[in-house]
């Protein structure tokens, strides 16, 4: 019998760095796109507005196509639908460069955002029932890994830019050499599959009520991301007058305080229980707001987009796992949130922008501010209906938990 648990024991720690290797893979595909996008907007000769037009369309991909993802993890199972779909998404990344103009620029940016959705989605999914069977948090580390990820692929489409490689095989290498690691990961991760008597997802349903409540929550911290993250750098420059590595810096604070905590925040909410380490970020993200809104030196701003950063960190993915205990439909119930936390980083920066042309960015962060003191105010949406994990150990798998790797009936 002791044997048998330290067996379990193992099976779960190979299950999660399988499923944190997942998330990595997932976030390189985007910064190694991220990097390129000025080459690919020069290749397929679009101006700055169709850029812009070409760049909401993987969002528009991702929100129509994530409903779809319980459909195929119903079919397939967990570990061959996760296979696949992230083998979909990694080779999307050669599509954008291969765009000659901007309507094959527009169909190959959806077909990129539908790919990304729906591997988002599984692997949230995938994620959320490793964590239950380990009995302790590890949504936050998951997203960190994925931050990771992004950051590595960042630095590799940055080296590619700088030696002038072409686009086109940049991304067809790091599409190959990503898709094998992906494969990889993949073997490693929960093999769950439906019971045969289970009742088949519908192929496309909108978001349960439980979700699109859940989903407000992750709405309000998405918001403040994008907006962080697009414009922190012109607040700086605009309102406070600072110079252009300043300026820089502070889009830096933010993403590293972001990837910081979310790698170290499952064991503040084993601790605290999500509601309270939501709630508590929400008050680190005012407060970083206000410091933005009221700073009359870069130097405190930037120590605000260091707060909201910290503060929105985990909020997203503690709202993917809340969705996933919200009823009895996972996956259906994340595609919902992430649809939801997609539309927002999809509208946030062209509505900062919007705010800014009719007042000023102080006022835009004024909305942002607003949004972040949301997250106080909603953070008990969270606390599913199980209630909050407990705080205490988990106990150690028995022999019969570690084989019971089949879905229970719904």
């Amino acid at each position: 019998m002791a044997y048998a648990v330290v067996s379990g024991q193992q099976r779960w720690k190979r299950a999660r760095f399988a499923v944190a290797m997942v998330f990595c893979v997932h976030g390189a595909v985007t910064g190694s796109f991220a990097t390129r996008i000025p080459w690919i907007q020069d290749h397929a000769g679009v101006s700055a507005g169709q850029l812009g037009l070409a760049l909401a369309f993987p969002a528009i991909g991702a929100s129509l196509t994530m409903p779809l993802a319980g459909t195929v993890s119903h079919r397939f199972g967990a570990r061959n639908a996760l296979r696949g779909l992230l083998a979909l998404w990694t080779l999307a990344l050669t599509l954008p460069a291969l765009a000659p103009n901007l309507v094959a620029l527009c169909g190959a940016l959806f077909l990129y955002g539908a790919a990304a959705g729906l591997s988002d989605v599984a692997m949230n999914a995938l994620g959320v029932e490793t964590e239950n069977r380990i009995g302790r948090s590890i949504m936050s580390s998951l997203h960190g890994m994925w931050s990771v990820g992004a950051l590595i692929g960042s630095a590799g489409g940055t080296l590619a830019a700088h030696l002038g490689t072409d686009a086109r095989l940049h991304h067809a290498m790091a599409a190959a050499v990503l898709t094998a690691l992906g494969l990889i990961a993949c073997q490693g991760v929960l093999d769950l599959r439906s019971t045969p008597d289970e009742e088949a997802p519908p192929r496309f349903a909108l978001p349960p009520r439980s979700a699109v409540v859940i989903g407000a929550i992750g709405f309000c911290a998405v918001f403040a991301e994008g907006a962080s993250l697009d414009w922190s750098a012109v607040y700086l420059r605009d309102e406070l007058g600072a110079s252009a590595g300043l300026a820089a810096a502070s889009t830096t604070a933010f993403a590293l305080t972001m990837a910081v905590a979310r790698l170290v925040g499952d064991r503040v909410v084993d601790r605290f229980g999500p509601v309270r380490t939501v709630r508590s970020g929400g008050v680190l993200a005012t407060a970083g707001g206000l410091l933005v809104v009221l700073a009359p030196h870069p130097a405190l701003a930037v120590s605000g987009f260091g707060l909201i950063g910290l503060g929105v960190a985990v909020v997203v993915p503690l709202a993917f796992a809340a969705a996933a205990r919200s009823g009895p439909r996972p996956a259906q119930a994340i595609a919902g949130v992430a649809t939801i936390t997609y539309t927002s980083g999809l509208i946030a920066p062209s509505a900062i922008g919007a705010v800014a042309d009719a007042t000023s960015l102080i006022v835009s962060f004024g909305l942002v501010t607003a949004l972040a003191f949301g997250i106080i105010l909603g953070a008990g949406v969270l606390r599913s209906a199980r209630g909050e994990r407990a705080r205490s150990a988990p106990t150690a798998p028995t022999a019969t938990q570690d084989h019971a790797l089949t879905k229970p009936k719904a």
